[in-house]
């Protein structure tokens, strides 16, 4: 005691800056360390983080999860009908982003694209037919995710549309999403008129059958060297996918030449993909939930497979949960507007594109992407410092993709729900934000977080599966 008293004291206050403040006014060399308890403190969601932390069972889970999701080997194998490939996709099912909602409940650009996709299908002839069937319940609701398929933003998929398959060459899951309109107005952000369900027909009629006769004529693609490669290149592969669309759009026009697919025709459809930055995003988010859906239904883990928003709800489930969805309200997002909008016009955050998040790009690998805040805000040094946060909340790092800007090392991936609530970090997400009225469109970019409450009840509900409902 009387050797720490006589030499010189250096002291680390931890949390309030009141015990600090009055040994700093005596000379004392004072280092602050920012500190709050886990969920502010709510007892029982600390107890639960308790039980789960360094808890072998869990630690256990999260190896075997996490090594699923590295091992996974997504490969695009072609397109197809939606109601013909999508497993339980029924005759009059709409399928949409984001946790389960009703017609009543859904926010105006999930309703727009409803009302887009009714009247695509011929089951109604305007939107007021389309609103009044959607009211009455004679069209079916369920997420996309419930049928091993994801849809960006409104994530509307309806029974007559063409999907990407894509499957896990490793564990044999299939993935599916539907083929991107291009920005301005388009059905997901929940734009419906004439000009929006032609170009959706055209898209059906002419881009799919070119696209599938192209992979049918080179084979299978495999997602993963190409999504590095592009990381390579500039992209995160959610708001920034002009590399990824590139080189599809190599091997497309390999495949129509080999196909022998008319002049005619090949330009139609390719000039289509060279036009639209954004025609790789939904096989990314497609290559994504099959590398996450390969984690799935692991007792005890703790690792996150997917993180979803339906304009209302934000929603996440967790391997070692099952099925189950834990929500918050949807957040907004700050970002860019375009011309003429503010954030008095943007809707909450919306679409299952945040599972290139979940699956360790997206805004986790926004390092790699540094012209990307020019659509989304912030600056160079924020999308670094993005990538690096996340190295906090996952089990580890993906060496299939890999960031050149942080000597090659790999995105952080597996999303552990633990970490978050023990750190208070939250996952970062990059999005595009869709106007608050259906039928509007696209009204700027910008950056959001996922809200924490979905992550507190997470970690209770796993505490009681891995305790059996009583505290270590």
């Amino acid at each position: 005691m009387s050797t720490l008293i006589g030499n010189p004291l250096s002291v680390v206050n931890l949390g309030i800056d009141a015990f600090a403040d009055p040994i700093a006014a005596a000379g004392v060399p004072v280092t602050r360390v920012q500190w709050s308890p886990p969920a502010g403190g709510d007892a029982q969601v600390v107890r639960a983080l308790a039980n789960l932390v360094g808890n072998p069972v869990v630690e256990d889970a999260n190896r075997q999860a996490f090594a699923a999701y590295l091992d996974a080997e997504p490969v695009l194998e072609g397109i197809g009908i939606a109601r013909e490939v999508i497993r339980g996709m029924g005759s009059r099912t709409l399928l949409h982003s984001g946790p389960p909602i009703g017609w009543d409940t859904m926010c105006g650009p999930m309703q727009g694209a409803v009302i887009g996709a009714a009247m695509l299908e011929g089951w109604a002839r305007d939107a007021e037919e389309a609103r009044e069937i959607a009211g009455r319940g004679e069209i079916s609701f369920a997420p996309c995710h419930h049928h091993g398929a994801v849809g960006p933003m409104a994530g509307v998929i309806s029974p007559s549309m063409p999907v990407w398959i894509v499957r896990n060459a490793r564990h044999g899951n299939m993935t599916y999403s539907n083929l991107n309109e291009g920005l301005g107005k388009v059905l997901r952000y929940g734009a419906n008129s004439p000009e929006v369900l032609d170009r959706l027909r055209w898209m059906a009629s002419h881009l799919a059958p070119v696209v599938e006769a192209a992979l049918h004529a080179i084979g299978p693609i495999e997602l993963k060297p190409l999504m590095a490669r592009a990381l390579h290149m500039g992209d995160e592969m959610h708001n920034r996918n002009v590399a990824a669309s590139g080189l599809l759009m190599k091997q497309l026009v390999l495949g129509a030449l080999k196909a022998g697919i008319s002049a005619r025709d090949a330009a139609d459809a390719l000039e289509f993909v060279v036009g639209n930055d954004f025609f790789f995003l939904n096989v990314s988010m497609a290559a994504c939930k099959n590398m996450l859906d390969a984690a799935r239904g692991v007792p005890g883990s703790s690792m996150v497979t997917t993180m979803a928003r339906n304009g209302v709800e934000f929603g996440i489930r967790v391997s070692g949960t099952g099925d189950t969805w834990f929500t918050a309200p949807a957040p907004m997002v700050e970002g860019l507007y375009f011309s003429g909008y503010t954030r008095a016009d943007a809707a909450r955050d919306i679409g299952d594109s945040a599972i290139t998040e979940t699956a360790g790009i997206g805004g986790f690998a926004m390092a790699a992407a540094p012209a990307i805040v020019q659509f989304v805000g912030g600056t160079p040094q924020l999308a670094l410092a993005n990538t690096m946060e996340m190295l906090h909340i996952t089990l580890g790092q993906n060496a299939a993709f890999t960031i050149p800007q942080l000597e090659f090392a790999g995105t952080p991936a597996g999303i552990d729900v633990r970490k978050v609530v023990d750190t208070g970090i939250l996952p970062a997400i990059n999005t595009g934000i869709a106007h608050r009225e259906p039928g509007v469109g696209q009204v700027g970019a910008g950056l959001t977080r996922a809200p924490a409450e979905c992550f507190t009840h997470a970690v209770v509900a796993l505490a009681g599966l891995v305790t059996g409902g009583a505290p270590r």
